[in-house]
């Protein structure tokens, strides 16, 4: 959602099933008045939801952005879904920023990761 071209590159771990994933696949308009900012603050306003675990983001050079967001619970997901500024970001999304979206909620059942042995060691500074 938003350039943290700092921080390393890495998916969300791999969590113990059961949880949910809410997919998030978009493409924009050409309006993106205050869509950074907003994007910002759902940011840091899903990570004090009960339950949420992390987020993945991509973006195609053809446009297609995909988000991908994982919950503990259903709960979680819920709290997330009905928070009242995410709500209004929701409707504010229809009326300017996306040209079409969907949103696909799953429950995952299995879930593993790898990581690279030397990927694991840190960089040295140079």
């Amino acid at each position: 959602m938003s350039n943290h071209s700092e921080a390393p590159v890495a998916p969300v771990e791999a969590y113990e099933p059961p949880y949910y994933v809410a997919v998030f696949s978009t493409v924009r308009t050409p309006n993106q008045n205050d869509y950074s900012e907003t994007n910002a603050r759902m940011e840091d306003l899903v990570k004090d939801v009960p339950g949420f675990l992390g987020m993945d983001h991509a973006q195609t050079p053809g446009g297609l952005g995909i988000t991908v967001s994982y919950f503990r619970d259903a709960d979680a997901l819920t709290e997330w879904r009905t928070n009242v500024e995410h709500r209004a970001a929701q409707e504010r999304g229809r009326a300017d920023w996306y040209q079409s979206y969907t949103l696909h909620v799953a429950k995952a059942e299995r879930s593993h990761g790898f990581l690279r042995a030397e990927a694991r060691q840190s960089p040295t500074a140079g």
